[in-house]
């Protein structure tokens, strides 16, 4: 009997286009960017990153992120949330550490916590 091979751990870049609007549910393994718009939840093990031109509405659960678009959700980030100047974040977020760049607006509610839900999974 062959003995499980290992998954690659090759993490895919996945890309919403700008002028793209997509309604519904997203989930990946690997990394995920949105210049177009969003409507609903994104759950992704690597990182996520709004451009200037992205809007997302919905839920995110994620371990980083990037915003620099429009973002009303709710955020779960297991590590880093950066908002670049041009961000416009209204929304409860839950992450464990946080920048926010002069410029960025932020309007909603933060926790500052490790989130058991947005903890990596244990390898073995």
């Amino acid at each position: 009997m062959m003995a499980k091979m290992k998954e690659q751990e090759i993490p895919s870049i996945n890309l919403l286009g700008s002028g793209t609007t997509v309604k519904g549910d997203i989930k990946l393994a690997g990394d995920f960017r949105i210049d177009g718009t969003l409507i609903g939840t994104i759950d992704c093990k690597g990182k996520v990153v709004v451009g200037a031109s992205g809007i997302i509405e919905g839920e995110i659960i994620c371990q980083n992120a990037d915003f620099s678009g429009q973002v009303k959700a709710l955020v779960k980030v297991a590590e880093l949330l950066t908002l670049k100047e041009s961000a416009r974040f209204t929304g409860d977020l839950v992450t464990n550490k946080l920048a926010i760049e002069p410029g960025a607006k932020f309007s909603g509610t933060c926790q500052m916590e490790r989130n058991e839900h947005t903890k990596p999974e244990a390898k073995s």
